[in-house]
């Protein structure tokens, strides 16, 4: 079967890609049971060694082990999220609880933890490199945090939860893409389009050209889609059925139900935390981060919440306002919020959606990432038009370093489609590592970049709007987090760091995006080729505050719902929409704003756990970029040359080498201070900072 089997062949595609082509569903499942034993069996050899443990023959060994799992994992993971199909996800639902069971005898192997357990507790004796103690270090908390001090009845039992953990979590994300799969809104009268753009009709004709639907538009729950029609459709009803099959996706009776997915999820993670010996989740999640405690979290979240909410206000008087002069209900409900802020910033700013799309194609703001990072730190994409991979629609590109010196690989996948998960995220199909028996080349990383962008009819371009645009200046940044880690350990590589540390390169990146040398440079009119006008780069400066207190309170009323779902130490959850529904009376969210992300379809929480009881993440993080990016203002030149250097080498190429504090620490001179995020959200006054 082997023979047969491309995913347990040498990988000749060139940079060692996947054998996309040749690859079947079928494959899979033999390719993982080889592969997992494969790696047992290298774990049994490092833990039964008869030599005395040291850092090389049990650290970096097992840093080295698990390879070829690790790119049939890589593979795997990202195909079912980028482009999966029923006998994928069926794969998925098989693996994922067997994936978890080896994870379980990796991590409670005895004989390896006795070793690295040896080893930590003379760590001070060993002589070892900076990156070899964290390297160490890291490896010895991953065992802990996943059973291995536990006894033989807790393990049992801890992997049982981790399995089904796993098949739930699966479950879930394929429930929300089914319920997004499943939805359109057809529009098929003249009446149906009253109030959209062209660029908005022209996304919905390609999106039912997508599906074989003749003369008609469809609205699909992408968010380039969604977003657009529910800031610009004059039908106040089919504004409110979009919005209702958007915030209801997993809520619905039958196979794609999420509500008691979720809750199983909630009572098995507390159970989970408590056989660690915490007495919640969030607790047990929150041990290993930089806020390190939920007052931590909190305490962040309500610096926040209360300005916002004040802001907010104002903001809801201005929307009834401007209904009222159109003769229009003044109650203002969640499918009305954005069609009236659009008015809104129209009249105060002179701004619309319309007059700031032709500056931002597709292909003019990629140009615009890879200048900025060729800027700040030397490296080129290089189109490679001739590789295929695992969608037409997906670009490759050699990332080249110094003298023209391969350093990584680059897949960027923009635009939406059925098969593909919603959202936005960077992942990889291989790390970054020197951490090589014998001397071989160094492993160049494979970075992939997700957005779900509308794509533009055939010949015709993509046209972003500028929360578009941020979220790819965003993304890339996780990207280059990946593609500049320079490091010995694939531990320590890219973005394995603390999750609230991960976000830092991401919306740091997101600065640059907003320069007006860079916008002057790149977002030029798709047709004329004209670059942004100075009054509209002014007009986008002075808007940036705008909506701000609803925006702000959507992303922290989620972050504080998460948090209170995982915070709990009682009983388990038996409805968790009214349990959020609780939730936001008690913290008292304004009606008409709404959330992000509603539990049942919360995949930052419920698809997997890195997030869990870690949505705060983003704002813990914009601290850190706010602050950050004020190192190149005081410099004077958003590419300074020695603050670059300072940030590659302690932010983006030290994955986690160095811990984040002292990372950040190295970076900026200082530790982070939260005023100047509170101003880039227009929360405080300018003037009220040093």
């Amino acid at each position: 079967m082997n023979t047969d089997n491309p995913l347990l062949q040498p990988w000749t595609s060139p940079y060692g890609l996947p054998p996309f082509a040749a690859t079947r569903a079928e494959h899979f499942v033999p390719a993982f049971e080889l592969a997992m034993q494969a790696h047992l069996e290298e774990m049994d050899a490092i833990g039964n060694a008869a030599e005395a443990p040291s850092f090389e023959n049990t650290v970096a060994a097992l840093d080295r082990a698990g390879r070829l799992l690790d790119r049939i994992g890589g593979m795997f993971h990202n195909l079912t999220s980028s482009e999966t199909s029923p006998a994928l996800q069926a794969v998925e639902r098989k693996m994922a609880p067997l994936l978890a069971a080896h994870d379980s005898k990796l991590y409670m192997h005895r004989a390896l933890f006795a070793r690295i357990d040896a080893l930590h507790g003379k760590l001070q004796e060993l002589g070892l490199s900076d990156e070899q103690v964290r390297a160490l270090e890291r490896y010895h908390i991953d065992f802990v945090r996943a059973g291995a001090r536990m006894n033989a009845a807790e393990q049992k039992r801890y992997a049982e939860v981790m399995q089904r953990l796993a098949d739930l979590t699966t479950r879930f994300g394929q429930n929300v893409l089914a319920d997004e799969s499943e939805f359109q809104l057809v529009l098929s009268t003249e009446a149906d389009l009253a109030g959209l753009p062209d660029f908005v009709r022209a996304a919905a004709r390609q999106a039912a050209a997508d599906r074989d639907i003749a003369e008609a538009c469809v609205i699909t729950l992408s968010r380039s889609h969604i977003v657009p029609f529910l800031t610009f459709s004059e039908r106040r009803d089919l504004r409110e059925q979009a919005w209702r099959a958007w915030t209801s996706r997993g809520e619905h009776a039958g196979a794609s139900d999420n509500r008691e997915v979720a809750a199983e999820i909630l009572a098995l993670r507390l159970e989970q935390a408590r056989l660690h010996g915490y007495a919640s989740y969030a607790d047990y999640a929150l041990a290993d981060t930089m806020a390190g405690s939920q007052e931590a979290v909190t305490s962040l979240l309500m610096q926040v919440w209360h300005p916002a909410k004040a802001r907010a206000q104002g903001e809801r008087e201005a929307l009834e306002a401007i209904a009222l002069s159109r003769g229009e209900a003044a109650t203002i409900e969640a499918w009305d919020w954005r069609f009236y802020a659009e008015k809104v910033r129209r009249e105060r700013f002179d701004l619309d959606e319309a007059s700031i799309k032709p500056f931002f194609s597709l292909e003019r703001i990629t140009e615009a990432a890879f200048d900025c990072a060729k800027r700040l730190f030397g490296i080129a994409f290089v189109p490679k038009p001739d590789i295929t991979v695992y969608h037409p629609d997906v670009k490759v590109y050699e990332v080249q370093g110094e003298g023209g010196r391969a350093i990584g690989l680059f897949l960027h996948d923009n635009f939406a489609r059925p098969t593909k998960r919603s959202g936005a995220w960077m992942s990889a199909y291989r790390s970054q590592s020197k951490n090589r028996a014998g001397g071989a080349t160094p492993v160049l990383p494979i970075i992939v970049n997700n957005n779900n962008f509308a794509k533009g009819a055939p010949g015709k371009p993509t046209l972003l709007s500028f929360d578009d645009a941020r979220t790819l200046f965003h993304e890339f940044g996780h990207g280059l987090h990946g593609l500049l880690s320079n490091v010995t350990y694939e531990r320590l590589s890219g973005t394995s760091v603390l999750r609230d540390f991960v976000e830092l390169p991401s919306q740091l990146f997101e600065h640059w995006l907003e320069e007006p040398e860079v916008l002057k440079r790149h977002a030029r009119h798709h047709a004329t080729g004209a670059p942004i006008p100075d009054a509209l780069i002014e007009k986008l400066h002075a808007a940036r505050y705008f909506n701000q207190g609803y925006e702000t309170m959507r992303y922290t009323a989620s972050a504080l719902v998460d948090m209170a779902a995982h915070a709990r130490t009682e009983a388990p959850l038996t409805d968790v929409v009214a349990f959020e529904r609780a939730e936001l009376e008690k913290i008292g969210l304004p009606a008409g704003v709404g959330l992000n992300h509603r539990l049942t379809h919360f995949q930052h929480l419920f698809s997997g756990s890195s997030y869990a009881a870690g949505y705060y993440v983003y704002l813990w993080a914009e601290v850190l970029d706010a602050d950050g990016f004020e190192a190149f203002v005081e410099a004077g030149d958003p590419f300074d040359v020695a603050v670059a250097r300072r940030l590659l080498r302690f932010i983006y190429s030290a994955g986690n080498s160095i811990e984040p504090g002292a990372a950040y620490r190295a970076f900026r001179g200082r530790a982070p201070t939260p005023q100047p995020m509170l101003k880039q959200r227009g929360l405080i006054e300018e003037t009220t900072t040093a």
